[in-house]
Order: C-alpha cells, then structure tokens, then sequence
C-alpha cells in the first residue's frame, strides 16, 4: 500500500486521466465503447497500490463528473454502469474459489447494470435512439444489442484480467520497485 499522499495523488491523476478518456467522445464518437472501457483499465493501478475504497472513490469521481461534463451520455451511462466492475473483478477473483461461480456472478453484474443503463437511457431519460442505431433489425435489436454486449463482455474479462497480471507483475516491479 503507499502513503496517503501518494494515494491521493495517484487518485487524482487517474481520476483525470478518466475524465479526459470519458470527454474525447464529444471529438471522436467512434469511442463511445472504447473509452468506458479504457477509463475502467485505469482504475487497476488504484485497486492494486490503494485497494477497494480508493477505487471506488474514484470511480464514482469521474461517474458523476461524466455525467454532467461528458457530450456522449450514452458513454457516461455505460462508465456509470460499468466503470466499477474492474473493482468488481479484482474482489471477486481474490475472494471466491469457484471460477464457475465467478463467471456466473460475472455475467449477472453484467446483463443487470447494461439493462439497467439502457433501461434509464430508453425509458427514464428518452433516449429511443440508442436503440434504433442497428437499422433494419426491428424488435430484435435489443436482445442482439445485449448478445454482443456479452461476447465482448468476455474479451472485456480477459483483456482486464491480462492487464491485472500485467501490471501487478511486470510494470510494478520494474517501475514502481521504489514507490511507497
């Protein structure tokens, strides 16, 4: 663990990092997606040098400044939702034994915060076109929406759980041997 100093810091260049990440939307709308995620792998270096407070402390940082700063509210909806679950991850691979109840509890997290987000996105804050973007196929759009949400959900796993790996293991040791 680092001093208090240093996990403030670190908070707060993370947090901004997110928030920058989160606001290139309103430039480059092709990384509505991408940049939720991306924000999500910057809270790793938080939930391994500070643990589960401070990453949840920034995490509900830059959710509610994405909500109110961010143009793309469908990205700030999908980091609101799902900038949390690298946290989420962390805790449940270091706390459950069973890797088949892991996934599942996983997959769950999953589908109840992406339909939650597209629930308020559609129904509360009347957004209809986030659903209308996949064209002719009609009332199928959500539940093929929510079928590759699921299959990138899985590259989404692994990739965090390379980059956990990574940074615990390759990038710590190397470059932060002397950071306390």
């Amino acid at each position: 663990m680092l001093k208090k100093s240093s996990q403030v810091a670190l908070g707060g260049v993370v947090a901004s990092l997110c928030v920058l990440l989160m606001l290139m939307t309103g430039f480059f709308p092709f990384l509505t997606y991408a940049a939720p995620a991306l924000a999500a792998f910057l809270l790793i270096a938080v939930i391994v040098d500070c643990g589960y407070r401070w990453a949840m402390l920034v995490y509900l940082v830059v959710a509610l400044l994405s909500a109110f700063v961010v143009p793309d509210k469908q990205a700030a909806m999908i980091f609101i939702f799902l900038g949390y679950y690298p946290v989420v991850k962390d805790y449940l691979d270091h706390h459950m034994k069973s890797k088949a109840l892991q996934w599942i509890i996983k997959f769950f997290v999953f589908n109840l915060s992406i339909l939650a987000a597209y629930g308020l996105m559609i129904y509360v804050f009347q957004m209809p076109d986030v659903m209308t973007d996949m064209g002719t196929l009609g009332r199928f759009t959500g539940l093929v929406t929510l079928l590759a949400g699921n299959v990138v959900f899985i590259v989404f796993e692994l990739a965090l759980t390379r980059i956990f790996y990574f940074y615990r293991h390759v990038f710590r040791p190397l470059f932060l041997r002397k950071v306390k």
